[in-house]
C-alpha cells in the first residue's frame, strides 16, 4: 500500500469497534518528511526525519529497512509518498491501533501466528512533546524529564509535580539578545557558543539548509534567532528558530545536536563535566574496593562446610532442597528475585479450618486434603495441605508456589499465601464457592445447571488462561495437569485453572522437553508425552481437546472403558463424527437446535487438538480464534491417538508401576491395527 501526504489514516475507536477513532496518521513536514500520529488535532507521536534509509528519531531503527521503506517526492502533485516494500521480510503489516500505537506485526511460520515485533509507543518519553519547551526526555533517568544545559524549570512547582509541559528557559541571556536590545556591540564579552549533545532525537520544526558542515554551525552562529543546528551526511544542514521541543535522549542512533548558550554556560559545562569525572572515578574506585572485600567474605563463608540454620523464612532462595533435588525450574525463578509470599502460621490456618475439621473437607487431590477456611476478617480461604503420605513433596510444593505466584490471569486460580513449618507445607487460595468443574459435568444431578452458553463460557475461559500461560504471561508455563477436576468454578461458574505442582516453564528459544518422570492424568495425556516423556504446549493443547469434548458430551473419556480393548470417549466421537451422527453423543440437556452449529464447530475443534500428531494440533492461539469464529474455515480433524486401550496393570510388577505411575494416575498404553 503506498500512504500520500495528502492522506489521513484514522485509527478504530476501540479495538472491537471499528467507527472512527481519536488517533490519525500523516506524513508531515515534506523537505524532510517524517511520519506523525495524531491525537485528534494534537501531535501525539512522531518518527523524526527521513535520512533516506531510516528515521533518525527511531532509536535502533537500523539501515537494513533501506530495502523496506521508500520515499518518493512527487513534484507534479506536491506531495511525498511512503511505501513499503515486504521482499525480504516476510508477511509484515503496519496498523495503527486504537491507542494511537503504530505497530510492526510479522508472520511467524514457527507459531503461525502474528507477533508484535516493534511499537511508537516503547516508553512515555515518546509522547511528543512530554517534556515541554528546551527539555529532553530519558526513559533511563529519573525523573524522565530534564531542561537542557544553561536552561531552567519554567514552573518550579509544576516541575517538581511531574508536570513537564511548561518546560524551561534560559538562565542566562545570549550576548547576541544582549547586544540586539541594546542596540550596540559588546565587543568586550565572549561569544555565545554551542553545546553538543549525543545521540538524541531532534526537536520538531527542523529548516532544511543544504550546506556543508562547517558552514552550517556559521549559518545558525551569524542567526540570533537560532537556537539550534544539527547535520546529518544523509539529510542536510538542520538548524532550529526559536523553541526546540521533543527531544528525546537515546542509548543508539539518533544524531547530535548543537545547542547555542551563552559562553557563561560553555565555561561551566567544562567545570562540571570535569567535576563529573572526578566524582565517577572516585565512585568506581570505591565500588571496586567494595565488591573485592565483599567476594573476600564470600569465598571464606563458602569454604566453610559448617552453616548455621537459620530460621525457614519462605524464599526460595533460602528454602532447604531436599538431597539430589534438581528441578532447574526453581533455580531459574530464584534468580527472577519473586516476592516474599504472604506467610500464615500453622495455627491461624489451623483456627481458620477449625483444626482441619472433616467437615471443612471440601475434596482430596495427589497432593493433598483441600479445606475451606475463615480467617478472622472473615474471608474464605481453601487451604491445601500436603499430605505425609502424598507422592508429591517439596519440589511440587516449591514449583506450584514459583509458578502461580508469578501469573495473573482471570481464568487461573490466585494463590494468596503459603505456610511451611516443621513437616507442615500448605498453600492457601481464593475459594471457590462452585468447586470443581467435574461436580458439575459428570454429576447427573448437577449437569443441569450448565446450559450451553455456561459451558461455552467456561471452555473459552479455559481455552484464555491456557492461551495465557503459553504466549501472554511473561513465562512460558506447560501445565501438564489440565483436567476437569483442576478446574475451579467461582460463584458466577466464571473457570479458572488451578493445580500447577506438575507445570514446567519454558525458556522463549524452548518449544518442546523431554522427561524421566511422566506424570498427569489417565486419559489427559498426549500420546508423546505418556509414550515417551516428550512435552510442549500442544501436550495441553491435547489435554484440553480431551476436556472440551468431556463438557459437550458429558461424559468422562474413561467412562466407556469396561473390558479389555474398549474404547475412549475419543474413539467414539471420532466413529460418530465420521459417520455424520455426533449429535447422539452430544449431552442432552445441552441439545438445542439454535446452538447445533456452535456445538458442531467446538467438537470438531477438540477433535482437531487431539491428533496423534503434536504438529497437527492447533496452538491455543488458533483454538481461541476458532471458538471465536475469527478463523471460519477449519480443517478437517485427523484420527486421534487412543482410539482403544488396554489396562497393563496386571503385566507389569509393583516395582515398575512405581517407576511408570504418579500419583495422579498415569497408566501405560499399548496401539493395536484395526
Amino acid at each position: 500500500m503506498k500512504l500520500t501526504s495528502n492522506m489521513n489514516l484514522t485509527s478504530w475507536r476501540t479495538p472491537f469497534d471499528p467507527s472512527v477513532g481519536s488517533f490519525s496518521f500523516s506524513i508531515e513536514r515534506l523537505k524532510i518528511p517524517e511520519v506523525f500520529v495524531w491525537n485528534e488535532t494534537r501531535p501525539y507521536w512522531r518518527s523524526g526525519p527521513w535520512n533516506g534509509q531510516i528515521f533518525i528519531g527511531i532509536q535502533d531503527m537500523g539501515t537494513w529497512y533501506l530495502n523496506g521503506f521508500h520515499f518518493e517526492k512527487d513534484s507534479t502533485r506536491g506531495t511525498v509518498d511512503l511505501s513499503f516494500r515486504v521482499d525480504d521480510f516476510g508477511l509484515v503489516i503496519y496498523a495503527l491501533n486504537s491507542q494511537g500505537q503504530i505497530r510492526e506485526n510479522s508472520w511467524s511460520i514457527e507459531k503461525e501466528e502474528w507477533i508484535v515485533t516493534w511499537t511508537s509507543q516503547r516508553s512515555d518519553c515518546d509522547v511528543y512533546g512530554l517534556c515541554g519547551p528546551f527539555g529532553i526526555c530519558n526513559s533511563k533517568g529519573s525523573p524522565i524529564c530534564n531542561c537542557l544545559e544553561g536552561f531552567e524549570p519554567r514552573n518550579e512547582q509544576e516541575w517538581n509535580k511531574k508536570n513537564w509541559t511548561s518546560g524551561c528557559l534560559r538562565k542566562t541571556l545570549l550576548q547576541c539578545e544582549i547586544a540586539k536590545n541594546q542596540n550596540e556591540s559588546k565587543n568586550g564579552n565572549e561569544a555565545d557558543g554551542f553545546l553538543t549533545l549525543n545521540t538524541v532525537k531532534v526537536p520538531d520544526f527542523a529548516e532544511l539548509s543544504l550546506v556543508e558542515q562547517d558552514e552550517c554551525k556559521n549559518q545558525c552562529f551569524m542567526n540570533c534567532s537560532c537556537t539550534a543546528y544539527s547535520y546529518d551526511a544523509d539529510i542536510g544542514c538542520m538548524s532550529w528558530n526559536g523553541d526546540l521541543i521533543d527531544i528525546q535522549q537515546f542509548q543508539t542512533g539518533g544524531t547530535d545536536l548543537n545547542i547555542r548558550v551563552p559562553y557563561a554556560e560553555l565555561g561551566t559545562s567544562d567545570k562540571g563535566q570535569k567535576g563529573k569525572i572526578v566524582i565517577t572515578i572516585s565512585v568506581l574506585t570505591g565500588i571496586i574496593i567494595i565488591v573485592i572485600i565483599a567476594a573476600y567474605f564470600i569465598c571464606i563463608r563458602a569454604s566453610n562446610p559448617v552453616r548455621k540454620k537459620q530460621n525457614r523464612i519462605f524464599q526460595f532462595n533460602k528454602i532447604e532442597k531436599p538431597e539430589g533435588y534438581t528441578n532447574n525450574v526453581i533455580g531459574e525463578l530464584s534468580q527472577e528475585k519473586l516476592q516474599e509470599l504472604l506467610l500464615y502460621s500453622f495455627e491461624k490456618l489451623a483456627t481458620a479450618t477449625n483444626n482441619f475439621d472433616l467437615s471443612n473437607k471440601l475434596g482430596q487431590g495427589g497432593f493433598g486434603p483441600v479445606y475451606k477456611g475463615i480467617l478472622q476478617d472473615g474471608k474464605e480461604i481453601a487451604v491445601k495441605r500436603l499430605s505425609r503420605s502424598s507422592g508429591q513433596g517439596l519440589e511440587e510444593f516449591m514449583n506450584e508456589v514459583v509458578v502461580i505466584s508469578k501469573l495473573q490471569h482471570r481464568n487461573l486460580v490466585r494463590l494468596l499465601g503459603c505456610c511451611i513449618e516443621g513437616d507442615e507445607k500448605m498453600l492457601m487460595y481464593e475459594y471457590m464457592p462452585n468447586r470443581s468443574l467435574d461436580a458439575y459435568v459428570f454429576d447427573p444431578s448437577r449437569n443441569k445447571l450448565l446450559d450451553w452458553e455456561k459451558r461455552f463460557n467456561i471452555i473459552e475461559g479455559i481455552a484464555r488462561g491456557l492461551l495465557y500461560l503459553h504466549r501472554d504471561s511473561r513465562l512460558k508455563i506447560i501445565h501438564r495437569d489440565l483436567k476437569a477436576s483442576n478446574i475451579l468454578l467461582d460463584d458466577e461458574l466464571n473457570p479458572k485453572i488451578s493445580d500447577f505442582g506438575m507445570a514446567r516453564i519454558f525458556k522463549v528459544s524452548e518449544d518442546h522437553a523431554n522427561t524421566q518422570r511422566v506424570v498427569g492424568t489417565y486419559g489427559y495425556m498426549a500420546p508423546e508425552y505418556a509414550m515417551q516423556g516428550v512435552f510442549s504446549d500442544k501436550s495441553d493443547v491435547f489435554s484440553f481437546g480431551v476436556l472440551l469434548i468431556e463438557i459437550v458430551c458429558g461424559r468422562k473419556n474413561s467412562s466407556f472403558i469396561e473390558s479389555e480393548n474398549a474404547m475412549t470417549l475419543l474413539g467414539i466421537a471420532w466413529i460418530q463424527w465420521q459417520e455424520d451422527n455426533i449429535l447422539s453423543l452430544i449431552e442432552p440437556e445441552i441439545y438445542d437446535h439454535c446452538h447445533q452449529k456452535n456445538i458442531l464447530r467446538c467438537i470438531h475443534i477438540g477433535l482437531l487438538c487431539v491428533q496423534e500428531s503434536a504438529a497437527d494440533r492447533p496452538t491455543m492461539a488458533a483454538v481461541v480464534s476458532m471458538l471465536n469464529s475469527e478463523i471460519m474455515d477449519i480443517p478437517p480433524a485427523r484420527q486421534p491417538a487412543f482410539l482403544l486401550m488396554q489396562n497393563m496393570m496386571n503385566t507389569v510388577s509393583s516395582e515398575e508401576r512405581l517407576e511408570l505411575y504418579s500419583n495422579n494416575g498415569l497408566s501405560i498404553t499399548e496401539f493395536h491395527g484395526r
